[in-house]
């Protein structure tokens, strides 16, 4: 941990925290006269998370991350605004703390939330699980209860319906994401056009809408660290809104790799011994749901291609020489092997 000190990623894109520590102890009462001490969280492909602790006290950070991004992406407001709806029906969610948009400050607009307190699983078991088959039954099944518990909010209840537009939110997400690609389009790849074709032509009848995290994956978890049965936080509400929880599940399946795939860019354990296979997976969805999947072939074909263009936007930034990032220069390989596995799941091939 440092103290107000830059992080690797700030010795060019500089955070003044001490600024950030002044607006923190105008919002935020009785709070030790420690000097605020910051660390940067493993910072992925997306909005930027930091540790901030005074005293006692701690918190995180997000703000979204340096240099330019997409119209309308890395909406920290909307977040910010998100979480205070959902934390008071789904404590899994951070409690959102504070908002900040004065350029004075920062100079992109920024939160803070609570911290949650727990192990979060990317490449590899942590040193506080036993590396054993049992554990990845336990990760796996809180995988899926979590899920089933988030789509089972009742969101006119709960106030949530403002959030977003579910009429017609298949057909708008697909026609976005095809629009996002060629928006970022780099390279010329096999079928992509096949698979977009596919997918406006093959739009299937929603079930009834609920609320939508649209990133949910294991690495935007937290497990209990002595309990690896036990989920204590789930994290990255940006896209949350309202919509087809089929979209969440076709994410779920998609980001959860196996053992022996093409390389991707998605980090994940779930390819060591014991976790659920997808198919595994998808079934405990269905089981524990009652939802019909009968049409999830659809669901994971846009799943692959929506994270494939994901990949191609950042790797576009980078391309263009708008992100100086060694790690992204290998997501082409990632894009190619995801519009590939779109390509075999509109066949019907990819889950056998």
């Amino acid at each position: 941990m440092t103290n107000n000190q830059n992080t690797s990623i700030e010795t060019t894109n500089e955070i003044h925290w001490e600024k950030v520590e002044k607006y923190i102890r105008r919002h935020i009462q009785n709070l030790s006269q420690d000097q605020m001490r910051t660390r940067a969280f493993s910072n992925g492909y997306s909005n930027l998370t930091y540790f901030i602790e005074i005293g006692e006290w701690q918190g995180v950070l997000r703000r979204p991350p340096f240099g330019p991004i997409p119209p309308k992406a890395h909406d920290m407001e909307r977040e910010y605004r998100i979480l205070e709806k959902v934390y008071p029906v789904f404590s899994l969610a951070p409690k959102p703390l504070l908002f900040c948009e004065d350029p004075e400050i920062m100079e992109r607009h920024f939160y803070v939330m609570e911290k949650k307190n727990g192990v979060v699983l990317d490449h590899d078991l942590p040193e506080v699980y036993e590396k054993t088959e049992r554990t990845g039954k336990l990760v796996s099944k809180a995988f899926v209860d979590t899920l089933v518990k988030l789509h089972e909010i009742d969101i006119k209840e709960a106030g949530l319906d403002s959030i977003g537009r579910p009429d017609g939110y298949l057909e708008r997400q697909v026609h976005g994401w095809i629009k996002r690609y060629q928006n970022s389009k780099t390279d010329e790849i096999p079928n992509v056009e096949q698979v977009e074709k596919w997918l406006i032509d093959n739009i299937p009848t929603s079930p009834a809408p609920t609320i939508v995290h649209n990133d949910f994956k294991l690495n935007n978890m937290m497990y209990c660290s002595d309990d690896p049965g036990k989920v204590v936080g789930v994290f990255d509400w940006e896209m949350c809104t309202i919509g087809d929880p089929l979209t969440d599940l076709g994410s779920a399946v998609a980001y959860w790799t196996q053992a022996g795939e093409s390389l991707s860019g998605l980090p994940s354990v779930t390819g060591q011994p014991g976790f659920y296979s997808r198919k595994e997976l998808l079934e405990a969805y269905a089981r524990k749901s009652g939802r019909d999947i009968s049409n999830f072939d659809f669901y994971l074909t846009f799943a692959f291609y929506k994270i494939a263009v994901i990949l191609q936007q950042i790797y576009y930034r980078w391309k263009i020489g708008k992100a100086d990032d060694a790690r992204f220069e290998s997501l082409i390989i990632g894009v190619r092997n995801l519009f590939e596995n779109a390509t075999l799941a509109k066949r019907k091939e990819f889950l056998r």
